[in-house]
């Protein structure tokens, strides 16, 4: 049986917010250091298809090796950041390496000039970052929250977070529409908004200490033996299966711009219509999924990735299309990011926390890593539409396929 989380830390201590309906001021924290650093993340994202596509002309396979990069260089240090959080008892610590290593990258982009390999290396640097941190992070507020409002927390954590990649695309149109195309000016304030973000994770982040006699128990192997507990193994292979049919965020942006022939220049300001939605139903999304069960909100999710593929084969184009894909694209995130991390952390045990979580998340790394490149590859050899419905059959047979993996914990 899977270890379910306790609603007290060791020694009777309650958890932050216990009894009274709050967020943990800890999960608010984390949230505004995401939010000032998707800030700088987001800024990037919606300037790199512009940038790699139309003013570097790389080619459909070249970007889809760079963006499966930028999504699926985190995968194996996930596991690290996971580990060494859980081995050391410093979340925070793991944490604050991460988010600086992913800082220092973007006033590291404009030397890097038009070479894709050197844009390369920065961009797996930047995911490591992301990697290191990301475990840590969800570890610190799966920790502090009560079991029974992890949905909740989750949810309100990536609700802040997401005002940063609203506020990222937006600034990144600005600079472009004041400044030009040159790349320093976005890349220079992406790094300041990262710093910021560092700032505030160093000051007022609380993590509670770990006993030495606790962190010694802890290894490689224990983390492994997760994966044999039948529920938490069916989990990291149903989200890891879906993560095969998930392509990233920038090709989705790139083919919905071309069927629904939006403007280019339009391009950086598609992410807002996700992050807008994501904003709004993530909390309350979260919240259901504390009332009806985490999995099943995850699983929803995902049938709207397929309603969103299926809307760019839809004739006609046009801006309709558009409204519908970014609706739909919101909502898939709201019902997935943190919803799945809130159902792992109520299978975990404490001491394995961070461990457990990553290894759910590096499966979903390597997957979309993959996705990426393969959706390059499709793009570059076949017809927009033909590439899009074959990734309409994969997702309906992947959501088949899971449907009977998971069926008997959809409730958990």
């Amino acid at each position: 049986m899977l270890y379910v989380a306790s609603t007290r830390i060791r020694g009777g201590t309650k958890r932050e917010g216990d009894g009274k309906g709050r967020i943990p001021g800890t999960v608010l924290a984390l949230g505004t250091v995401s939010l000032l650093t998707d800030v700088s993340a987001e800024m990037v994202t919606a300037f790199l298809p512009v940038y790699l596509l139309y003013t570097l002309q790389v080619g459909y396979v070249q970007f889809g090796l760079l963006d499966g990069l930028y999504n699926g260089a985190t995968a194996i240090l996930r596991l690290v950041g996971g580990y060494g959080s859980d081995r050391l008892g410093r979340p925070k610590l793991v944490a604050l390496f991460g988010y600086g290593l992913s800082a220092v990258t973007k006033v590291l982009f404009p030397l890097a000039g038009a070479s894709a390999a050197g844009i390369g290396g920065i961009l797996a640097a930047d995911r490591a970052g992301k990697g290191m941190r990301t475990a840590p992070r969800d570890a610190l507020i799966s920790l502090v929250t009560p079991p029974d409002r992890l949905g909740r927390a989750f949810g309100v954590h990536r609700a802040m977070d997401t005002v940063g990649a609203l506020f990222g695309p937006l600034l990144t149109f600005l600079i472009l529409a004041k400044l030009g195309s040159s790349p320093e000016p976005v890349f220079v304030v992406s790094f300041c908004f990262a710093v910021l973000g560092l700032i505030v994770l160093a000051a007022f982040v609380r993590e509670r200490p770990v006993e030495p006699a606790a962190r010694k128990k802890i290894s490689i192997r224990r983390g492994l033996n997760l994966l044999r507990e039948r529920a938490f193994r069916r989990a990291t292979i149903a989200a890891t299966l879906l993560g095969l049919v998930t392509i990233s965020d920038a090709f989705v942006f790139v083919v919905l711009q071309k069927a629904a022939h939006v403007p280019i220049g339009l391009l950086p300001l598609l992410p807002l219509g996700t992050a807008l939605v994501f904003l709004l139903a993530a909390a309350p999304l979260g919240r259901l999924s504390d009332r009806i069960g985490r999995w099943p909100v995850f699983f929803a999710g995902h049938v709207l990735l397929l309603v969103v593929y299926v809307t760019l084969l839809l004739p006609g184009g046009g801006y309709p299309m558009v409204v519908v894909a970014l609706l739909a694209h919101g909502a898939f995130y709201a019902c997935t990011d943190g919803v799945l991390m809130a159902y792992a952390g109520g299978m975990l045990p404490e001491s394995l926390r961070g461990t457990g979580m990553a290894t759910m998340q590096t499966g979903q790394a390597v997957a979309r890593l993959a996705s990426s490149m393969v959706f390059g590859f499709m793009l570059a050899g076949m017809a927009l539409t033909s590439a899009v419905l074959a990734l309409v059959v994969a997702m309906f047979a992947a959501l088949v396929a899971v449907a009977f993996l998971v069926r008997k914990q959809a409730s958990a």
